[in-house]
């Protein structure tokens, strides 16, 4: 009851305005995300570090900007990369390479800099490399810490409901 009262208060056309407003939203972050796919090659330009294996290089919550070229990948970049069976992406560095000499495939193995053994261990069993087509890009930039609210609301899922319910309680009633 209190919406129909809060609807004719404000007017239907004003709550339709602000739905109309929310949806612009939404769908130009999602035009901007997936020109970002287009113009890096990868269908995750943007990811945040989720632990600290790639301590000192790169922190947990620090935001990496991906591009995922077509040239060769060398020992000592930084990539990251999605195995078929496992959810979250893993941001490691190239350790070693196999080319094959005809077809020039790449086969890589790789390794957190803060982690004693190689990543064997997190590969699906009885993969010893990781192909190329495994790659979701290459590392060319970071901005430290910047995702840490990102980790927050992971780790905290209240966190996030209460921000949620926050921002649509202030979009219903706003006067804009």
């Amino acid at each position: 009851m209190d919406f129909m009262r809060q609807a004719n208060k404000y007017g239907v056309r004003s709550l339709l305005l602000q739905g109309l407003t929310f949806l612009s939203v939404l769908t130009s972050a999602f035009m901007i995300w997936k020109g970002l796919s287009l113009f890096t090659n990868s269908e995750s330009p943007v990811v945040v570090v989720l632990s600290g294996s790639m301590e000192p290089a790169y922190h947990r919550g620090d935001i990496l900007f991906l591009h995922n070229g077509y040239s060769p990948i060398e020992v000592g970049e930084v990539v990251v990369y999605k195995l078929n069976d496992k959810p979250i992406p893993i941001v490691h560095r190239v350790m070693k390479v196999h080319t094959e000499n005809e077809t020039g495939k790449q086969y890589l193995l790789t390794k957190g800099d803060n982690n004693m053994a190689d990543d064997r261990g997190l590969y699906n069993p009885g993969q010893l490399w990781i192909q190329r087509d495994e790659i979701i890009g290459r590392v060319k930039g970071f901005v430290p810490y910047a995702g840490m609210g990102t980790i927050w609301m992971n780790d905290y899922p209240q966190l996030k409901m209460g921000l949620l319910g926050a921002l649509c309680v202030l979009s219903l009633f706003s006067n804009d």
